[in-house]
């Protein structure tokens, strides 16, 4: 289950989409180099309107590429940075690993996986009906999101596209991912 980054992408002004780069620069505890979403505490406008002092769950955005493969059968065009994630994967299924999923990228990061992405109605300003294709029902009704993960950096280091991920399971029992 292992993949490989595909992009790599940061800003450091508050914007929807996030320009690709030649590579970033993962602090431990803090998120993404110079990206306006690092920080220990949260940093997420609608985040920091409820409770500043939370602690940031969301410091670097993975999204998987495949996700991009899905919506264009939908006809939408979407590229790495614009649904602002900071690495985009291929090969992983993001969406179905356990919280606290470590990914090891590169020769020395390690972001540990938080939850799920839940996605906003920004999405829709990019492109009209987006939304619907990334935030879903299941057959029972349950909210499906496929925006991606959110992670926390636990060993910094400067991640590249084609870097090898590599994915380390939590010992014990699996919790689902759930949205933060």
């Amino acid at each position: 289950m292992d993949g490989v980054v595909v992009a790599v992408s940061r800003h450091d002004v508050y914007s929807f989409t996030k320009p690709n780069r030649e590579s970033i620069t993962l602090l431990a505890g803090l998120g993404v180099e110079g990206d306006v979403h690092a920080g220990v505490t949260v940093r997420h406008r609608s985040r920091v309107a409820q409770d500043p002092t939370q602690p940031n769950l969301r410091q670097v955005h993975l999204i998987h590429e495949e996700l991009f493969e899905e919506v264009r059968s939908a006809g939408f065009r979407v590229t790495a940075g614009e649904l602002g994630e900071n690495i985009t994967t291929r090969g992983i299924e993001l969406l179905g690993l356990p919280a606290g999923t470590l990914l090891r990228i590169g020769a020395e990061a390690v972001v540990e996986v938080t939850g799920l992405r839940n996605p906003c109605r920004q999405i829709d300003g990019f492109q009209a009906g987006l939304l619907k294709q990334v935030v879903g029902r299941d057959e029972a009704g349950r909210v499906v999101r496929k925006a991606g993960v959110m992670s926390v950096v636990k060993v910094g280091g400067v991640v590249r596209p084609e870097d090898a991920i590599r994915v380390e399971l939590p010992a014990g029992d699996h919790r689902p991912l759930e949205r933060v």
